[in-house]
């Protein structure tokens, strides 16, 4: 369609994704239209790109599973039927990943892909080469595409810490940045495109950066800050946030599950979505590395779960949860299963071959399980008749965690008697009880219910750092409202637990853990990455 050496090469060039045995770089043009004469008639289109590239991260192999599966939330053992695939998984559940687990590549190759789209996106409109719509103008779209390239950038100082800074499409070897540098770039570009962000939501703006989304990011930068650039950002979080809330265009959902529910795209709880389509969009299929495959006959589906499954919970932290929330069950799926009729079991296939499946919490350990050992994935809705890709939309910022927020920072400026209102707000649609739905200051800042400590064959036998954690009340209730939505990670980080506390089968590896390497093909492609 048009000359895009040069992209493909800076991508290259940071991400190391260019297999040539004879390192030629000469192009190869394959038509006649390039970027200078091609014609864009739809900035839209243009854009979409960009926006289409973060369902990249959604695999089991790239960021969703990397947040997930190195947090004490949860874990993918191998089991009878696979799931060792060279130790990569549990690798990154002991905090032992080296700069060659392919997980890091994939994420960085994702992050920086986005980068770069961005990058040639705002160029093209700054250059008047992508068209404006009728009735909305070019500062706005620039605004749109810098708040997503800021949103790419976020994940990659939050993952990568110090990584390279390029803001202009080139094939120059780029130098590595700090991460506060790349902190103070996030910031800078959210506060400068705020104001020229459309306020509108709904179907035109969905899975798109508008002034609230661009201000729950910002938000959520704020929130980290401390662990990004020593900075305490709360007031600043806490401003975001009552944006948002006194903006009067969210609400929670009535019903938990409706937020997760296969037609999710009209929830008015979704600050920020990343729209997934079966058939349009793939990409979120995380029932078919979590469940096992005998559930195909309880969903009717057109596509089999892998093996036994492997994505399952750390039974620490399913302990942690008070009997009575409806979360827990509207998160895990548990107990025996059937089959669609509703009173057929479902069998097992290996170590429980033709015995009844039934979905026990225990793990002897988080390296090898049973094939129905711990409790799978049941958030997001799974459709009879599901395709191997959900149709759910990923809610990536919403507003339950827009009032956990300001919850976390009122609580940690000496205001915990006003979080505990915002907390029990959350809390109330998920208890029968609305006096169990109701928690305290005094709650908040508790130790967190965690039994933390190293496991072998079902039990504890090391509790290791047995510190308390501020706020560990509060550390509990994020726990409980955003698992499986990639949090986990980022609030043990910032709650002081990643990397001091053990469970399951990990053990403190050091405060280097707390962000990745870079990956090794990409420091080979480019030594200033070193």
């Amino acid at each position: 369609m048009k000359s895009i050496k040069k992209y493909i090469l800076a991508l290259t060039i940071v991400s190391g994704t260019l297999n040539s045995c004879k390192h030629d770089l000469n192009e190869i043009v394959y038509s006649d239209v390039t970027e200078q004469t091609y014609k864009y008639e739809n900035a839209y289109a243009a854009m979409g790109i960009v926006y289409a590239n973060i369902r990249t991260l959604f695999g089991h192999t790239n960021y969703y599973m990397i947040q997930e599966t190195t947090s004490d939330e949860l874990v993918m053992p191998a089991n009878a039927s696979g799931w060792d695939d060279g130790g990569i998984f549990k690798r990154m559940h002991q905090h032992i990943w080296n700069s060659e687990n392919p997980q890091l590549l994939n994420m960085w190759n994702s992050l920086y892909r986005g980068v770069i789209n961005a990058n040639r996106v705002i160029e093209q409109l700054n250059e008047g080469k992508v068209p404006a719509p009728s009735g909305v103008s070019k500062e706005a779209l620039i605004a749109e595409m810098r708040s997503a390239r800021a949103f790419f950038y976020w994940l990659i100082l939050d993952n990568f810490g110090d990584a390279p800074l390029v803001t202009i499409t080139t094939t120059a070897l780029p130098d590595k940045a700090l991460r506060k540098d790349i902190y103070n770039f996030v910031v800078n570009e959210l506060n400068e495109s705020i104001p020229n962000l459309n306020e509108v939501t709904g179907t035109p703006m969905h899975g798109r950066f508008n002034k609230w989304a661009a201000k729950a990011l910002l938000a959520n930068v704020y929130l980290n800050a401390k662990v990004y650039a020593n900075e305490d950002k709360w007031t600043d979080c806490i401003t975001q946030c009552n944006d948002i809330i006194n903006s009067n265009k969210y609400r929670l959902e009535d019903n938990f599950r409706d937020v997760f529910k296969t037609l999710n795209e009209g929830s008015p709880e979704i600050v920020f979505a990343i729209p997934f389509d079966e058939n349009r969009g793939g990409g979120f299929f995380v029932f078919m590395f979590s469940w096992h495959a005998a559930l195909r006959d309880k969903f009717l589906m057109q596509s089999t779960p892998w093996g036994a499954g492997s994505a399952k919970a750390v039974p620490q932290f399913i302990d942690t949860y008070d009997a009575d929330d409806k979360r827990l069950g509207d998160t895990w799926l548990m107990g025996q299963q059937f089959a669609a009729d509703g009173t057929t079991p479902l069998k097992g296939s290996y170590d429980l071959a033709g015995k009844n499946l039934v979905f026990t919490k225990e793990l002897p350990d988080g390296l090898y399980t049973g094939e129905a050992e711990g409790y799978r994935m049941n958030k997001f809705e799974v459709k009879n008749g599901a395709r191997f890709d959900l149709n759910n939309d990923f809610p990536f910022f919403r507003y339950a965690q827009v009032l956990l927020m300001k919850a976390e920072c009122l609580a940690r400026t000496g205001n915990a008697g006003e979080a505990a209102v915002l907390v029990s707000q959350v809390r109330s649609r998920n208890f029968t009880d609305q006096a169990k739905a109701t928690v305290t200051a005094a709650a908040l800042q508790a130790n967190s219910r965690y039994q933390y400590g190293y496991v072998e064959n079902y039990k504890v036998v090391d509790p290791g750092n047995t510190a308390v954690v501020q706020l560990g009340g509060l550390l509990d209730e994020l726990g409980w409202e955003f698992a499986w939505e990639a949090h986990r990670r980022r609030d043990d980080i910032r709650f002081g637990v990643f990397t001091t506390k053990s469970w399951l089968s990990h053990k403190p590896q050091g405060d280097n853990r707390a962000v990745f390497m870079i990956p090794q093909v990409a420091i080979n492609s480019n030594p200033k990455l070193k």
